[in-house]
């Protein structure tokens, strides 16, 4: 198969779809890629990195899509891009339907087949191509707080960690997965005073266990919320339901509570977000200001670390990216995990998560397969 890696045009992205070594393993398996010029720049690889790894180089993203059978993406298609994709291309990318109408009615459309990372799963479960980037947002949540807490960024004016004789900034964490266990170990290794919240009792045990008693945790109820927010300094949204809108947690009367100054990371913006105030933001203007707390809504936290982000999301693509190019529609067919990955399938909703956020007609992916 031919695989087509465009360049990122979202605001401020610059990971790739595909890393040079990621290439090298395309090309050993038989399939040819294409990918257009310059799409690597924001990793350091230049378009003759990707030449010896066995790419060749398209002048433009036009030639990517007409030509491409299956795209490697890596944040969803911009409009002017799933314009480009057309019935019967696999599409394997970052999408984060449930709360954008436009790009799934794009999709729709499109006819394409598009396989979400952020919903294909694992044997035990997990979220295996989500992981890596939960990583990656949840430590860079701690760095972004401490940027807002500073006084001309319009913060409170603290450091997270204090100093002797001076108490640490007290950081919340909303949700115990992987984004919030990766927030609440940098923000314990800045020496904060940190509570994780979440309504799952075996995780709590295993994050107190985890963090030898270093962070409280806290079984996730309207009051405990309500109790936390208030006393906070930073709160860090952190909660994922698969597929699906994130629940709205904190609503605006109860950020009133909260410390003049205090600041808000929304890790959940890119599924609608979980404080009723979020809405998304770029790199370029990360934060806005909500009855005197900071907010920092950017959708692409791991764009502003493209080396690190990008080798690590195709560490965990790879594997699936290749037997997509490999088996194409069989592959979606015979893997289980990857069916979990389908979305859309020539004008089908086939994740009942996203039909459901968007009240969509829902069609099973066998069914939408076999159709």
């Amino acid at each position: 198969m031919l695989v087509g890696v465009p360049k990122e045009i979202k605001a401020q992205e610059y990971r790739v779809g595909l890393t040079p070594s990621s290439v090298r393993e395309y090309v050993a398996a038989g399939h040819s890629v294409l990918i257009e010029r310059d799409a690597g720049a924001g990793i350091g690889a230049s378009d003759e990195v990707y030449r010896r790894a066995g790419a060749s180089i398209a002048e433009s993203a036009e030639e990517v899509f007409q030509r491409g059978g299956m795209i490697v993406k890596v944040k969803e298609p911009q409009p002017q891009e799933w314009r480009q994709l057309r019935d019967g291309q696999i599409l394997f990318a970052y999408l984060h339907l449930a709360p954008d109408r436009e790009q799934t009615e794009g999709l729709l459309r499109s006819g394409c087949t598009a396989v979400a990372y952020e919903t294909v799963t694992d044997d035990h479960g997990g979220l295996p191509l989500l992981a890596p980037m939960s990583e990656v947002a949840g430590r860079l949540s701690i760095e972004a707080a401490a940027s807002a807490l500073k006084k001309p960024a319009g913060g409170r004016g603290l450091l997270i960690g204090g100093v002797p004789g001076v108490e640490p900034a007290r950081i919340v964490v909303i949700g115990g997965g992987i984004v919030g266990t990766q927030a609440a170990r940098m923000a314990v290794g800045l020496g904060a005073e940190v509570s994780i919240l979440d309504r799952s009792l075996p995780r709590l045990r295993q994050l107190d266990e985890m963090f030898a008693g270093r962070v409280r945790t806290r079984f996730s109820t309207i009051e405990a919320l309500d109790q936390e927010i208030a006393a906070a300094d930073v709160v860090i949204g952190a909660v994922l339901i698969p597929g699906a809108s994130a629940p709205k947690l904190v609503t605006r009367p109860m950020l009133k509570s909260m410390k003049r100054g205090a600041v808000i990371v929304d890790v959940a913006i890119d599924q609608g977000g979980c404080f009723e105030t979020s809405h998304a933001t770029t790199h370029d203007h990360p934060t806005y200001d909500v009855d005197g707390v900071i907010h920092y809504c950017v959708a692409n936290m791991p764009g502003a670390v493209p080396v690190t982000s990008s080798h690590a999301l195709n560490n965990a693509t790879l594997r699936f990216g290749l037997m997509l190019a490999s088996e194409g529609l069989s592959g979606i067919r015979r893997n289980s995990h990857l069916r979990d990955g389908l979305n859309i399938h020539r004008g089908e909703v086939t994740c009942e998560a996203v039909a459901k956020s968007l009240e969509l007609p829902y069609q099973p992916p066998l069914e939408a397969l076999a159709a």
